[in-house]
């Protein structure tokens, strides 16, 4: 199961409707060279429904880094958030008690990942399996889906504001208004997120 920060997911979620970006990873191949310390992850992704498939490869200096160049080499061309986000916790626990063999190496992991925006504020993703590498893979993906998401939203946010202005709906433009300054804490800069709020302001 993956948690993501329930902070403006309503409102991102209403703003982008059918266009709220999700995924499902079907698969993933990890080879990691012990001598040189590069590990190279190749993921296969889908939407929910398990169609538009694709494959994202990346390299890192373990699993989280190259999952992340893989993920980030996909949207961060289009998405220039995610070049402002920054790792700063990542955990691993396991749950004993739900342990099926005596050894307990099948116990349930939970896997925690925070990310900080570019405003400073810490974000934690987190997933929890029977596979490490799976759960890893969920929490990484979970956060480039939010500042993905968090980005489009705000931009779409932005331009139905402009549209209430056009057709005078003053109860809309409060609306938007109050919309934008929350899911802007969710986002990270952008020169597009930060000309829209030099817009606003």
């Amino acid at each position: 199961m993956t948690q993501r920060p329930e902070q403006n997911l309503d409102i991102i979620k209403r703003a982008l409707g059918a266009d709220y970006l999700e995924h499902r990873i079907l698969g993933l191949v990890l080879e990691e060279d012990f001598e040189t310390g590069q590990s190279t992850v190749r993921v296969d992704l889908s939407d929910p429904d398990g169609n538009n498939r694709y494959t994202v490869e990346g390299t890192g200096v373990g699993l989280v880094d190259a999952l992340t160049h893989a993920l980030l080499s996909r949207f961060a061309p289009e998405y220039r958030s995610l070049e402002t986000i920054e790792f700063t916790g990542f955990d691993v626990q396991a749950k004993f008690d739900t342990k099926n063999e005596r050894s307990g190496a099948d116990a349930i992991g939970v896997v925690s990942l925070e990310v900080r925006n570019s405003e400073g504020q810490v974000f934690t993703f987190a997933d929890s399996s029977r596979s490490i590498a799976s759960s890893a893979a969920r929490a990484v993906l979970a956060a480039v889906e939010y500042f993905v998401n968090s980005e489009r939203a705000y931009v779409s946010l932005y331009r139905a504001l402009r549209d209430a202005k056009e057709r005078d709906r003053p109860d809309l433009v409060a609306r938007y208004t109050r919309e934008l300054a929350e899911v802007v804490k969710s986002t990270s800069y952008t020169e597009v997120i930060e000309r829209i709020k030099s817009e606003l302001d």
